[in-house]
């Protein structure tokens, strides 16, 4: 179900635009406005779920199927022999700042140990 205030589900919906990179009937991939590496995605399910933390067992094939789709943009992206990273922020402390889980595929540059 969506939320009428989140920014992801309005874009789910065609409300707001983006670039996305793929779609399919469960979830869809997006480049990130504020790119933090030179390939910077965004892989969200259609569904709301607001973060790992409130996803439930009946969420386990859609977790799956999101990463996934993170290993196939990266490796449509040119990343397959350089290599990536996928990162789910859960909750503020962590760096959360929207409230529908998403995944981050990040690649293009040397990625350092530990993240920030």
């Amino acid at each position: 179900m969506a939320e009428q205030s989140c920014i992801f589900c309005k874009i789910v919906a065609g409300e707001i635009p983006a670039a996305k990179v793929f779609e399919d009937e469960r979830a869809l991939a997006f480049r990130d406005i504020n790119p933090q590496a030179p390939t910077h995605a965004l892989v969200i399910p259609r569904e709301h779920i607001a973060s790992l933390g409130d996803a439930v067992e009946s969420h386990e094939a859609l977790l799956g199927h999101l990463l996934l789709i993170g290993a196939r943009v990266a490796r449509e992206a040119g990343l397959a022999e350089s290599g990536f990273r996928t990162v789910i922020n859960t909750g503020a402390g962590a760096g959360q700042s929207v409230f529908h889980i998403h995944a981050h595929v990040l690649g293009g540059r040397r990625l350092s140990w530990p993240p920030g």
